[in-house]
């Protein structure tokens, strides 16, 4: 029987954190929910993952790193031999506006590695911490991945300095190759979906001009889409076809990712072209540009509900734990005393979808809270059923208590106004600062490596650049756009000018922009004598 006053001191604890929700900030109180969501997992939870061996059937156990990590995007995607570039890679480079540490893009597969990219302070030296490192740094949430020395060896993280990276982290994987499967030495599903599980969003990548998923691709989705939620789709490279073959395209992804998902609704599809080069086809430059933003926009809400989802996750393991265990202690329950336990297990495995039929009548569960049986048969193979623990009702009204009153209350602590704070810093056209006139810090403004240049170098593409460069007839007319002083605009040049040789590369093309977009903002009242050293990439100084 539950304690009367118990259920009266929960009551008056969340009014009180309720009040004084008014006096703290939004910060303060998602750190405190943030410790009371690893204290509920800590003792309500992964009891019941322990007792009943849960992370042999599922993923393994979270870490209060894994509870506490910035949200994640993952990027899947077959390699495409057509393209000269790997779709994914080029579509992060475009996102952060340069190339992450580690990567690299030519014509063969080239990332053959599982890469976590994350943000570091602003001026810090990119670095790469090697796989054993990072899976032995209880700093970071890849403690847990326990996939032997063969992955690790192909795991490594990668660290740089830029705005998006603040607040989520990416996480690049290699291009699914078909017949690749038989080489790799570890468990390459496996790994996908340790970090799909733990992902705020799954991102599946397509080039437009290829669209065959290959068998290893289809077993790769199949083994995420119970994070169905999550994935969205990117047919990139969309501006390689024409108008008439896109929607022949768009209609074949829609027809194939529906076979696979075998859902009724397919998950959202954004078509763009999410590179530097110039659009081939422009005929529908403006639905592409409409699509980019939507994804942008959708990648910054993830920090703003980043908290809400973690609670909601931790929900659907606990459920999930929950079912486990009642699955485990009822087939061990069947187990004979003395004599003949290895035919009986060999009975239960042949019936396994009956038990589960059973349990379901028995214990009141709902069928899609149930693991998937095939999956579940093969792993239940490596154990003796008859070894596993009774079902232990303390342990099971624990993890009750923290699925009906524990998580349902931190969820009411969350903070109402938390979801229209800004989320990430990122740049839907111009620059990293879009969507408000006030003026950055200095030292964002005047950091080179918080520009976001994309738009900045389709414009210097656009002026056709001779040997990499352009000249200042060329570049007149862009920059007079700005509607500045024909004296400032001088002054301008001269600043970005930085090797003085009269012509302007492509990162002193982006600063001389950057310059007159500060200027027109009225960020600055009059342009700097001199150019600030942070606005000096650094194989220039």
């Amino acid at each position: 029987m539950k304690s009367p006053i118990r259920n009266k001191t929960s009551k008056e604890n969340l009014k009180s954190s309720q009040s004084l929700n008014n006096t703290k900030s939004n910060d303060d109180q998602i750190l405190e929910i943030l410790e009371k969501l690893k204290k509920v997992y800590q003792k309500k939870i992964l009891p019941v993952e322990q007792e009943y061996e849960f992370e042999h059937f599922n993923t393994s156990s979270l870490t209060p790193a894994d509870i506490s990590s910035k949200p994640m995007i993952l990027l899947i995607g077959q390699y495409s031999v057509v393209s000269f570039e790997l779709g994914k890679t080029t579509f992060i480079k475009h996102l952060l506006g340069k190339e992450y540490q580690g990567c690299n893009i030519g014509p063969e597969p080239t990332t053959d590695k599982f890469f976590a990219i994350e943000g570091v302070a602003l001026n810090s030296e990119p670095k790469i911490i090697p796989g054993n490192a990072a899976g032995v740094d209880t700093s970071l949430p890849y403690s847990s991945l326990e996939f032997g020395q063969n992955f690790l060896n192909r795991f490594q993280v990668s660290q740089i300095s830029s705005s998006i990276l603040d607040s989520i982290t990416l996480i690049d994987t290699p291009g699914i190759l078909s017949g690749e499967k038989q080489t790799r030495n570890y468990d390459f599903n496996g790994v996908i979906e340790w970090f799909a599980e733990r992902a705020d969003m799954i991102l599946i990548i397509f080039d437009a001009h290829k669209l065959d998923i290959s068998d290893e691709f289809k077993a790769v989705i199949n083994n995420i889409k119970k994070n169905d939620e999550k994935i969205k789709v990117v047919l990139n490279k969309a501006d390689q076809v024409n108008s008439q073959q896109l929607m022949r395209v768009y209609g074949a992804l829609m027809w194939s990712l529906g076979k696979v998902l075998a859902t009724p609704e397919v998950p959202r599809v954004y078509i763009g072209s999410f590179w530097d080069e110039p659009l081939r086809f422009n005929d529908f430059e403006t639905l592409l540009v409409a699509e980019q933003r939507d994804l942008l926009k959708d990648i910054r809400q993830l920090p703003r509900m980043g908290m809400i989802r973690k609670i909601n996750d931790i929900i659907k393991r606990a459920r999930l734990a929950k079912v486990h265990a009642i699955i485990i202690s009822h087939l061990k329950s069947n187990m004979p005393g003395f004599f003949g336990k290895k035919d009986k297990q060999q009975e239960l495995l042949l019936n396994l979808e009956q038990e589960f039929h059973k349990i379901e009548q028995i214990f009141h569960i709902s069928r899609g809270d149930f693991p998937d049986v095939t999956k579940f048969k093969e792993r239940l193979t490596y154990f003796k059923i008859d070894k596993f623990n009774k079902l232990d009702k303390n342990l099971l009204a624990k993890i009750d208590e923290a699925l009906n009153e524990t998580l349902p209350q931190l969820l009411k602590l969350f903070p109402q106004n938390a979801t229209s704070n800004e989320g990430i810093n990122l740049n839907l056209e111009s620059n990293p600062f879009e969507e408000t006139n006030v003026a950055p810090p200095p030292d964002k403004m005047w950091s080179y490596e918080m520009i976001d240049r994309q738009s900045y170098v389709k414009k210097f593409k656009a002026l056709n650049p001779v040997d990499g460069k352009v000249s200042g007839a060329a570049a007149k007319p862009v920059l007079e756009e700005f509607g500045l002083e024909k004296s400032e605009l001088v002054k301008i040049w001269k600043l970005a000018d930085i090797d003085k040789d009269g012509f302007l590369d492509a990162d002193e093309f982006v600063t001389s922009m950057w310059l007159c977009e500060v200027r027109k903002r009225g960020w600055i009242n009059e342009i700097p004598e001199n150019l600030p050293p942070t606005m000096i990439p650094n194989y220039k100084k």
